[in-house]
Order: structure tokens, then C-alpha cells, then sequence
């Protein structure tokens, strides 16, 4: 146990990029899964690649508690950026809500506390069953373990303020709208269309009570077009992990000043 004391504050290092990677990465940061057990796996994860990241020499001091919150800091935003760019299937299930009529009916996702979209909801569980169904969490863990060739333990700076970093995340955010657009197109764009046959018929035929005749009729529409095109957007959604690594490698060689 001595001769581990003098490798424990690179440890302490490790552990905490792990965790705060954790709090924020999608599927290891749900409410549902225990508060103890993300902490084991994180320590289990951490003491993994210990051994396997070459380690400086480190003493506690001043230094060291900078050296502490920039790994925090690092994890939140690489675990950040990846639910940055997953958000983009509940903000596309949001749009198709929208013109369905299933906006007034939100669910709470028990996942995150918050409320989400019916269609949101379900396209967001089916892209985390799909994204199990690939390893991909296997490829958001190497994530992890390859940010310390990018981010070595001991650079105490980092450009958080650098313009080009500001600009990359603010890209990275309206991807992400554009993402969700084209995810939702074929369902808003047949729904636009439907609203247009409503306006005609409802010009022409004024004794047809428009409102209750297009609700039931849009949402027997959107069902179709989504059980038409489901294959088409979850190869969108296959294409959304892609881009979800290469987006957490790309901010990985900015903050690390590659």
C-alpha cells in the first residue's frame, strides 16, 4: 500500500476525468442506473487505465489542484458534446410532434427527469437499443481512454477560451439542428402537404368541419410516412454516432492544442 501512495494523485486524476465523463456521456449518466454503481465502474475503469497511460510524477499541491479541475472540466465537456449531438433524435421527434399535434402531450423520460416528446421519446430509446446493438458504448469508452493521448494528465492549460474552440461548439450545436431537421423531414414535409389538401378542402367544402377531420387524419399520415421511412433514419441515426466520435476527437485536438 506505500509503494502505491506516491502513484495515487495521478490515480486521483484519471479517476476523476472517468467520472465527471460519466456525469454527462449519454446511457452511463441516467438516473436509473445507482449512483454506487456508476462510481464503482468509474473506479474499476480508472484503475484499468492507470496501467496503461504512461504517468507523470505528481506532488499535491497548488498546481495539482488546477491540474484536478481541468480534468474535470475536460470530462464534462468531451461527455458534453456527445449528448450534444445525441439530443439531435429527441429534437427531430420534437419537430414531428409538433405538426402531428402531440406537442401538448410530452412524457417524462425517467432516464433524465425531464420532459420529451412522445415520438422523441421513442425514436431516442430505439437509437439507444440500436447504439448498444453496435458497441458503440465500447467506442465512446475508447473515447475516453484515447482523450489522455490528446489531453496529457499534465497540461495545466487548456484553451477554453480560445476562439476556434468556441467556434467548433457553436458548429457542433447547429449540426446538430440540421441533423434533426433531416430526421424529421419526410414526416413534416407529408404533414405540410396534408395541411395544404385541409386548406383546399376546407375552402371547397365549407360544411366539413376541418379540425376534427385533420387531426386523426395527420396523425394516420405521420404513422405511415414513419414506418415508411424508419429504415432511412436510423441510417441517419448511424451516420449521428459517426459523427458523434469524430466531433469528440475533433474537440479533443483543440483542447489539447494539437
Amino acid at each position: 500500500m506505500v509503494d502505491l501512495l506516491p502513484e495515487f494523485p495521478v490515480f486521483l486524476l484519471v479517476f476523476v476525468r472517468v467520472t465527471s465523463f460519466f456525469i454527462m456521456m449519454p446511457l452511463f449518466s441516467y438516473r436509473n442506473i445507482p449512483t454506487t454503481h456508476k462510481a464503482g465502474f468509474g473506479l474499476f475503469l480508472a484503475w484499468i487505465m492507470f496501467y496503461t497511460i504512461d504517468a507523470p510524477v505528481l506532488e499535491i499541491n497548488g498546481e495539482y489542484l488546477l491540474l484536478v479541475m481541468k480534468e474535470a472540466l475536460v470530462g464534462l465537456m468531451v461527455g458534453f458534446i456527445a449528448y450534444l449531438i445525441l439530443s439531435a433524435i429527441q429534437i427531430a421527434g420534437g419537430f414531428i410532434d409538433f405538426q402531428m399535434g402531440f406537442a401538448i402531450a410530452n412524457v417524462i423520460d425517467p432516464q433524465t427527469g425531464a420532459q420529451s416528446p412522445l415520438t422523441g421519446q421513442y425514436l431516442y430509446t430505439i437509437s439507444l437499443l440500436f447504439l448498444l446493438s453496435v458497441n458503440g458504448h465500447h467506442l465512446l469508452l475508447d473515447g475516453i481512454y484515447y482523450s489522455y493521448q490528446f489531453v496529457p494528465l499534465d497540461q495545466a492549460w487548456i484553451p477554453f477560451g480560445d476562439e476556434s474552440l468556441i467556434l467548433f461548439i457553436v458548429k457542433s450545436f447547429s449540426a446538430m439542428f440540421m441533423i434533426a431537421l433531416q430526421m424529421s423531414l419526410p414526416v413534416v414535409a407529408s404533414l405540410f402537404l396534408v395541411d395544404v389538401a385541409l386548406g383546399i378542402v376546407a375552402r371547397t367544402v365549407p360544411q366539413l368541419n376541418v379540425f376534427v377531420v385533420g387531426l386523426p387524419l395527420k396523425i394516420g399520415v405521420s404513422f405511415i410516412v414513419l414506418i415508411a421511412v424508419m429504415a432511412v433514419m436510423f441510417g441517419v441515426v448511424s451516420q449521428l454516432f459517426e459523427y458523434m466520435l469524430v466531433t469528440m476527437r475533433s474537440l479533443m485536438d483543440l483542447i489539447g492544442g494539437l
